[in-house]
Protein backbone atom coordinates (compact mmCIF):
# COMPACT_ATOMS: atom_id res chain seq x y z
CA UNK A 1 0.00 0.00 0.00
CA UNK A 2 1.46 3.29 -1.19
CA UNK A 3 1.51 5.95 1.63
CA UNK A 4 3.10 9.54 1.46
CA UNK A 5 3.86 11.38 4.50
CA UNK A 6 4.33 14.80 5.01
CA UNK A 7 6.02 16.71 8.16
CA UNK A 8 7.76 19.97 8.71
CA UNK A 9 5.09 22.42 8.15
CA UNK A 10 4.56 24.96 11.05
CA UNK A 11 4.12 29.02 11.40
CA UNK A 12 6.51 31.25 10.23
CA UNK A 13 7.19 34.87 10.22
CA UNK A 14 6.97 36.61 7.04
CA UNK A 15 10.94 36.24 5.44
CA UNK A 16 11.85 33.31 7.41
CA UNK A 17 12.15 29.65 6.28
CA UNK A 18 10.39 26.05 6.62
CA UNK A 19 11.59 22.94 4.95
CA UNK A 20 8.62 20.49 4.26
CA UNK A 21 9.55 16.82 4.04
CA UNK A 22 7.27 13.49 2.65
CA UNK A 23 8.53 10.05 3.59
CA UNK A 24 6.68 7.85 0.84
CA UNK A 25 6.63 3.78 1.15
CA UNK A 26 4.67 0.66 -0.29
CA UNK A 27 6.84 0.54 -3.51
CA UNK A 28 10.51 1.86 -5.39
CA UNK A 29 9.89 5.70 -6.04
CA UNK A 30 13.31 6.46 -7.80
CA UNK A 31 11.71 6.26 -11.56
CA UNK A 32 8.54 8.59 -10.73
CA UNK A 33 8.22 12.10 -10.50
CA UNK A 34 7.29 13.44 -7.42
CA UNK A 35 6.16 17.13 -6.32
CA UNK A 36 4.79 19.59 -4.02
CA UNK A 37 1.01 21.11 -4.44
CA UNK A 38 -0.60 23.54 -2.11
CA UNK A 39 -4.24 24.64 -1.17
CA UNK A 40 -5.07 27.86 0.56
CA UNK A 41 -8.35 28.04 2.25
CA UNK A 42 -11.12 29.31 -0.75
CA UNK A 43 -8.89 28.69 -3.49
CA UNK A 44 -8.22 25.47 -5.76
CA UNK A 45 -5.19 23.13 -5.06
CA UNK A 46 -2.62 24.28 -7.11
CA UNK A 47 0.91 23.13 -8.38
CA UNK A 48 4.34 24.64 -6.30
CA UNK A 49 7.43 22.38 -7.60
CA UNK A 50 8.13 19.46 -9.29
CA UNK A 51 10.86 17.29 -9.66
CA UNK A 52 11.47 14.04 -12.03
CA UNK A 53 13.12 11.08 -11.80
CA UNK A 54 16.36 12.07 -13.09
CA UNK A 55 16.43 15.49 -10.86
CA UNK A 56 14.94 17.80 -13.35
CA UNK A 57 13.37 20.30 -11.22
CA UNK A 58 10.07 22.57 -12.09
CA UNK A 59 8.50 25.63 -10.38
CA UNK A 60 5.48 27.89 -9.93
CA UNK A 61 6.19 31.19 -11.08
CA UNK A 62 5.17 32.28 -7.75
CA UNK A 63 7.95 30.17 -5.44
CA UNK A 64 10.75 30.45 -8.22
CA UNK A 65 13.98 31.82 -6.80
CA UNK A 66 12.47 31.22 -3.18
CA UNK A 67 11.78 27.46 -2.82
CA UNK A 68 14.09 24.64 -3.79
CA UNK A 69 12.28 21.04 -4.43
CA UNK A 70 14.74 17.45 -3.94
CA UNK A 71 14.58 14.12 -3.51
CA UNK A 72 16.80 11.51 -1.83
CA UNK A 73 15.77 8.23 -3.65
CA UNK A 74 17.84 6.25 -1.38
CA UNK A 75 15.44 7.34 1.56
CA UNK A 76 12.41 7.60 -0.93
CA UNK A 77 11.84 11.10 0.40
CA UNK A 78 10.92 14.51 -1.26
CA UNK A 79 11.84 17.67 0.38
CA UNK A 80 10.74 21.27 -0.26
CA UNK A 81 13.03 24.03 1.06
CA UNK A 82 11.02 27.23 1.40
CA UNK A 83 13.01 30.89 2.18
CA UNK A 84 11.07 34.14 2.15
CA UNK A 85 8.12 33.23 2.74
CA UNK A 86 5.62 35.53 2.25
CA UNK A 87 1.89 35.51 3.88
CA UNK A 88 0.39 34.38 0.17
CA UNK A 89 2.23 31.03 1.04
CA UNK A 90 -0.28 30.01 3.76
CA UNK A 91 -2.03 26.74 2.75
CA UNK A 92 -1.84 23.15 3.42
CA UNK A 93 1.14 21.65 1.19
CA UNK A 94 0.59 18.20 -0.41
CA UNK A 95 3.39 15.93 -1.28
CA UNK A 96 2.50 13.70 -4.35
CA UNK A 97 3.76 11.34 -7.05
CA UNK A 98 3.22 10.75 -10.66
CA UNK A 99 4.04 7.56 -12.41
CA UNK A 100 3.59 8.81 -15.79
CA UNK A 101 6.56 11.09 -15.68
CA UNK A 102 6.68 15.15 -14.85
CA UNK A 103 5.72 15.76 -18.00
CA UNK A 104 1.82 14.30 -17.12
CA UNK A 105 2.30 15.87 -13.51
CA UNK A 106 2.97 19.55 -14.90
CA UNK A 107 0.12 18.84 -18.07
CA UNK A 108 -2.41 17.48 -15.96
CA UNK A 109 -1.69 18.69 -12.22
CA UNK A 110 -3.26 14.68 -10.72
CA UNK A 111 -1.11 12.78 -9.82
CA UNK A 112 -1.43 8.97 -8.78
CA UNK A 113 -1.21 9.55 -5.28
CA UNK A 114 -1.16 12.24 -2.88
CA UNK A 115 -0.33 12.82 1.24
CA UNK A 116 -2.53 13.98 3.77
CA UNK A 117 -0.83 16.95 3.90
CA UNK A 118 1.02 19.44 5.93
CA UNK A 119 -0.06 23.14 6.91
CA UNK A 120 2.26 26.23 6.73
CA UNK A 121 1.47 28.98 8.20
CA UNK A 122 3.06 32.28 7.20
CA UNK A 123 2.42 35.82 9.57
CA UNK A 124 2.45 38.98 8.53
Amino acid sequence: QVQLVESGGGLVQAGGSLRVSCAASGRTFSRYAMGWFRQAPGKEREFVAGISWSGGKYYADSVKGRFTISRDNAKNTVYLQMNSLKPEDTAVYYCAVETAGIGVMLREGNPDYWGQGTQVTVSS
